[in-house]
C-alpha cells in the first residue's frame, strides 16, 4: 500500500502523465485504481481531515478555525447583488478582426 500512495503522490507532485510512472513503482492501472477507489469511498476526504487537523495542533491553533476573514473585494461584490452582477460587470469577448490563415488558404485554392 505504501507504494501504491508513492505512486499517487508522484503523480501528483510532478504533474507527469499516468503512463510517466517510475518502473520501480507499481503498475499505472494499481495505482489510478486505487487512487479512484479511495476517491469514490470518501478514504481521500478523511485522510485529508485528518492532516488539516494534525498541521492545525501542530501550529497550535484550535482544530476547526473560529473565525472567517472578508475582504473588501467580497464586501463590494455582495452589496451590489452578488455573483449575478459580477458576471453582468465583466467585458463580453470581442471577435478578432483580422484574418485567420485557414480561411486566407481556402480562398486561394478554390
Amino acid at each position: 500500500m505504501r507504494e501504491v500512495v508513492n505512486g499517487v503522490m508522484y503523480v501528483l507532485s510532478t504533474g507527469c502523465q499516468w503512463r510517466a510512472l517510475p518502473k520501480d513503482l507499481p503498475p499505472r492501472s494499481t495505482v489510478h485504481g486505487y487512487l479512484d477507489l479511495w476517491n469514490w469511498d470518501g478514504t481521500l476526504e478523511r485522510i485529508h481531515h485528518a492532516l488539516y487537523i494534525k498541521c492545525r495542533e501542530k501550529a497550535e491553533r484550535d482544530a476547526s478555525p473560529t473565525a472567517a476573514i472578508v475582504d473588501s473585494q467580497s464586501v463590494k461584490s455582495a452589496e451590489k447583488g452578488g455573483a449575478a452582477s459580477t458576471l453582468a460587470g465583466t467585458t463580453p469577448a470581442r471577435k478578432s478582426k483580422g484574418k485567420n490563415a485557414t480561411s486566407l488558404s481556402i480562398r486561394k485554392a478554390c
